[in-house]
């Protein structure tokens, strides 16, 4: 066992004795995540490097502690690539930060979500136990899948030690398209598109165009590129996505996940839309209470992504899903030492 990691466990378990709390942090690009920031930082950054790495099998594991951008250059090298394009925020980014937000990015509505790419995880319970989820290869669970329920908690149920990752080869070939497209009409457009045989890696519409990416071999790029027309682009607005630094994605912004052939929907505010239009991003003053309904209308769900007035949570919860996360965070943090708050004021 490595000096961090017992440090870490005594600390967790004088956390539990004592009833004061920890907070699981990488490079705190993410922190604007959050209804409260309680508890002493545990720094993962020393905790890093990467375990193993085979090219052949698809897999990489490593710490927590890793900086995202080392990990995108190791497989760059040897032309793979994380395939649910993990946002980034900054240079400094760690992969533990990745997994505990369970945040993906353009690619996710084709490649799949963060979660779908975890294959095991090493972790540090309320308890301070060290615990072993799923392992290096694909069909590795019996029963409940820890790892991947830990995958987007915000390290609120435990603290990530190491993951291990399917990563996919990176595509031969991309080209992004842009068309002159008001928001209703790019909505049925990405939908039928993305019934269609095409080699889509990602969509999105704002500031009243529709932006389309095409990655595979060239045959089938050139046969989409003869049926679509637009606009190819070097400019591509994917890496602003991405990270965020997008103008329509400033100020109070919520995150809306709903079904992709929903009508626009009828909130004031600054919109794009990601992921054939089952991601909407919304910069808005409205009423919490409005957006929540909007976003329940249209068959999905609001978070409270960033703002001035994270204190009432960055979700809404009725009472049995409450009741449910409560029973999550008891069974792997009962003395709730990991971030508590974070999430909801009542976890």
């Amino acid at each position: 066992m490595s000096e961090f990691i017992a440090q870490t466990i005594a600390r967790i378990e004088r956390s539990a004795q004592d009833k004061s709390a920890l907070r699981p942090r990488g490079a705190g690009s993410k922190d604007f995540h959050a209804c409260a920031l309680n508890g002493d930082i545990v720094d993962m950054r020393p905790y890093s490097g990467i375990v193993n790495y085979d090219p052949t099998e698809l897999v990489i594991t490593a710490r927590a502690g890793t900086p995202l951008a080392q990990i995108e250059e190791t497989l760059a090298e040897r032309g793979q690539m994380l395939g649910f394009e993990p946002p980034r925020f900054s240079s400094e980014a760690t992969l533990g930060g990745c997994i505990a937000t369970g945040w993906s990015g353009p690619r996710r509505a084709y490649a799949g979500s963060v979660r779908d790419f975890v294959l095991g995880m090493r972790v540090l319970n309320g308890r301070g136990q060290d615990l072993h989820f799923g392992g290096e290869v694909m069909k590795n669970v019996a029963g409940f899948d820890v790892s991947r329920l830990l995958t987007g908690a915000f390290g609120t149920l435990g603290l990530i030690l190491e993951v291990s990752l399917k990563v996919l080869p990176r595509p031969q070939r991309e080209v992004t398209l842009s068309f002159d497209m008001e928001q209703a009409t790019a909505i049925t457009t990405m939908n039928q598109w993305a019934g269609q045989p095409l080699p889509l890696s990602a969509t999105a519409w704002f500031d009243n165009r529709l932006y389309v990416r095409l990655s595979g071999p060239s045959p089938a790029i050139d046969a989409a590129l003869s049926k679509l027309g637009g606009t190819p682009l070097e400019d591509t607005p994917w890496k602003a996505l991405r990270d965020q630094t997008l103008p329509s994605l400033q100020g109070d912004l919520w995150r809306l996940s709903i079904k992709s052939s929903s009508a626009p929907l009828s909130l004031p505010g600054t919109r794009v839309l990601e992921w054939n239009g089952a991601l909407r991003w919304l910069a808005t003053e409205a009423p919490a209470d409005t957006v929540h309904a909007a976003a329940r209308a249209a068959g999905g769900h609001a978070l409270r992504y960033r703002g001035t007035n994270m204190q009432a949570g960055v979700f809404a919860l009725d009472a049995a899903t409450l009741k449910l996360h409560q029973r999550l965070k008891q069974a792997l943090d009962p003395d709730h030492v990991f971030s508590p708050g974070r999430l909801h004021p009542a976890l």
